[in-house]
């Protein structure tokens, strides 16, 4: 017979129900001394004033030595510095000196990105100010040997990267960038600061608006410059060593692991981003110690170092420790970790509802999940909701592609990322006990439901359900029988994946709650489910060039979209229109802004460089359209349009789209056969599984 006959209370023979093991827990948990660890992180810094904790610096280690003494001192055991290799960032400092419009001289602190800049006390430099730092912004400037101001906008328009290898290609040395908005739009005061996503080669430090408007008012139509001082010491070095800080809570019953993570690097004094999350984990493990919680799964608490940056002249250049822990230094976690409970910015509500963010696979157990929790209407008076799938905002889509389902508190679509995120603005005058109090109760909640589990709970038909939906809204779209025929087959495939994915689940939670005997037989079955998660990653998680997570098919479907667009508007002689939908194919949309050679290579960077460097972004994207060319003729001719009043001949424009086209919906055929196929041996995979659990389950 089956070890899963009888009762959770029959099998464990326990005294206290599971609500009064999760009260005991909760009663343990102590918000101020977890607000108190989270201001102890801010001791260490690389500059005096304004703060920073960066990847590999001495205030990273330093702090990691802290949470490694502070997580012994709970009673965590195998308490570890698991050593692994980045590229380190010691920003020291940046002080501006100038004179204002009244001859009064002024002293400001400058922010600083990820690339090398030093010298030896103050030194004097020409600044010109180049407007949005784009390349018709230099025209008519001689930049050579001299700083750049260039005001940006990183949320709504251009990352950083490419104003500033503009500037580095133009001769000048260094771009101060003012974030005009879209962050660090708190007060006037604040800097702000980002990943690079640029070589450390093109030099960048960040100004506030409030200092920026002051050097603006030096320049007038006679005086293009003005003459500044700058003591600056900021430094990169490849390959130095960084170190993630790990403690555990064996388990009694398996060898499976549940994680708690957040990362303990940080701009600026980082409160909330990430203190108050690193010291939450801590936290909740030092209450489930100290009320005498044994867990059934090992739980592993995991202070990740170099989250906002850690590789040189990526796109894909933050969540280094999150990638290298499950890659490098302990691959052999995949297959045995149920999950992954990643957190950013948890002591503040970034909406009126409060949400996680998974997998697609854990959407359905976190709902369920979710609608039994008592929200606090002074907290979150909209209450909790699910969000799937997972974004690349943060470490969890490390962890997810290494085949650990993850989950984040969702923090990126409220008005704290324009306001204060990434600013000297993110300190203890944004705490929110009652929110932090909240999900320290939630989520050791949540890590005590899938304590009591042995396997993973994974609903692979919610993955199926959306890339069935997607692929039949695609189909609609193309007007090539072939290809309607493959996306047909496509369709029918994922139904009966679907169908199947339905049944393994409905086994699934029949068969959770199991006698200790039990457990251990349990856990090859669940190895497997994890092995068909990883698979579905690697399947069917890519990302388009904005970041976003995607299926394989829609980067060129949506290409062929745009591309029909424009193809229509210029057979109707509207240039204009054409180009709308070109800027929104593939990483086009800055063609028309900035030299070539600057577009190549943050295109380049991500289509030919090694693995090891695109870490977590490698062969996600896999086809590009460049359109660079064809938008800066369409631009001229545009130009001639509006000045001559007639329309130019746009036919050899129109053959070079028809042919973008043809490419296209060849990337699109061959995407979805790939994902036919793929779709197969996931059906294989979950009907082995089936019969496996089944038999787990009846003799």
């Amino acid at each position: 017979m089956s070890g899963t006959a009888g009762t959770q209370g029959e099998c464990r023979a326990e005294k206290e129900t599971e609500e009064e093991i999760i009260q005991r827990c909760i009663s343990h948990l102590d918000t101020d001394y977890s607000c108190r660890l989270a201001k102890q992180m801010e001791r260490e810094k690389t500059n005096p004033v304004l703060g920073f904790r960066t990847a590999g610096s001495h205030a990273e280690k330093a702090t990691g030595d802290f949470l490694y003494e502070e997580m012994r001192s709970i009673g965590l055991t195998e308490v570890q510095k698991e050593e692994f290799w980045l590229d380190s960032w010691t920003f020291e400092r940046a002080v501006l000196r100038f004179k204002d419009s009244s001859g009064k001289e002024y002293t400001c602190q400058l922010g600083a990105y990820q690339t090398n800049f030093e010298t030896d006390g103050f030194q004097e430099y020409e600044l010109v100010y180049v407007g949005r730092g784009t390349a018709a912004d230099y025209k008519n400037l001689d930049v050579r040997g001299k700083l750049v101001l260039a005001d940006i906008n990183q949320r709504d328009e251009w990352w950083i990267n490419y104003p500033v290898y503009q500037a580095y290609l133009k001769g000048a040395v260094g771009l101060i960038a003012v974030q005009m908005q879209g962050y660090g739009e708190v007060d006037q005061e604040a800097l702000n600061a980002q990943d690079i996503a640029g070589p450390e080669y093109a030099p960048a430090f960040s100004i506030s608006r409030r200092d920026a408007a002051l050097l603006k008012d030096r320049f007038c139509e006679n005086e293009k410059s003005v003459m500044v001082e700058l003591d600056a010491c900021s430094r990169v070095e490849r390959n130095r060593p960084a170190y993630n800080i790990t403690g555990k809570i064996p388990g009694t019953e398996t060898d499976q692991m549940i994680l708690l993570s957040a990362h303990y690097d940080s701009y600026f004094d980082g409160f909330q981003d990430d203190n108050c999350a690193v010291s939450m984990t801590i936290g909740i493990a030092k209450a489930l110690l100290e009320s005498g919680y044994r867990p059934r799964h090992t739980i592993v608490i995991c202070a990740l170092a170099a989250e906002e940056w850690g590789v040189c002249d990526s796109k894909y250049d933050w969540s280094t420790g999150a990638w290298n822990q499950v890659f490098r230094i302990h691959p052999e976690w995949q297959g045995k970790v149920l999950a992954d409970l990643n957190f950013e910015l948890p002591a503040h509500a970034h909406s009126s509802r409060d949400a996680i963010r998974c997998t697609y696979e854990y959407a359905d157990f976190l709902k369920k999940f979710a609608d039994e929790i008592a929200v606090p209407e002074d907290a979150y008076p909209d209450g909790l909701t699910v969000l799937a799938p997972i974004e690349t905002w943060s470490d969890d889509f490390s962890m997810a592609i290494a085949g650990i389902p993850s989950t984040v508190n969702d923090f990126s679509a409220g008005p704290f990322m324009e306001t204060h995120y990434h600013s000297q603005y993110d300190n203890e005058e944004i705490y929110q006990e009652n929110v932090y109090r909240f999900h320290h109760e939630l989520y050791t909640r949540l890590l005590l439901k899938l304590d009591t589990l042995i396997f993973p709970p994974l609903d692979f038909s919610h993955l199926f359900r959306k890339m069935h939906s997607s692929v039949s809204a695609r189909m609609a779209e193309q007007d090539e029988e072939d290809l309607q025929g493959v996306m047909q087959t496509l369709i029918r495939e994922t139904e009966q994946a679907e169908r199947t994915a339905e049944e393994l689940y409905e086994w699934i939670e029949k068969s959770q709650i199991v006698c200790p005997v039990a457990a251990k037989s349990g856990e090859d079955i669940s190895q497997r489910l994890l092995g068909i998660f990883r698979k579905g990653q690697d399947y069917f998680v890519r990302l388009n060039w904005q970041d976003e997570v995607l299926f394989p098919h829609e980067a060129a479907s949506n290409n062929i979209c745009y591309l029909n667009q424009a193809v229509q508007a210029l057979e109707e002689g509207e240039i204009e229109e054409a180009l709308k939908a070109l800027y929104e194919v593939d990483n086009n949309c800055y063609a028309f802004l900035f030299d070539e050679e600057v577009y190549y290579h943050f295109t380049e960077y991500i289509l030919h460089q090694p693995k090891d460097r695109l870490m977590w972004g490698a062969g996600r994207i896999l086809h590009h359209e460049n359109l660079y060319g064809i938008v800066k003729r369409l631009r001229k001719l545009e130009s001639q349009q509006a000045e001559h009043g007639q329309i130019p001949d746009l036919e050899e424009e129109i053959r070079r789209l028809q042919a973008a086209q043809r490419r296209q919906r060849a990337y699109l055929t061959d995407d979805i056969r790939y994902m036919t196929e793929s779709v197969k041996k996931m059906q294989k995979m979950m009907e082995a599984s089936l019969q496996e659990i089944k038999d787990y389950r009846i003799e």
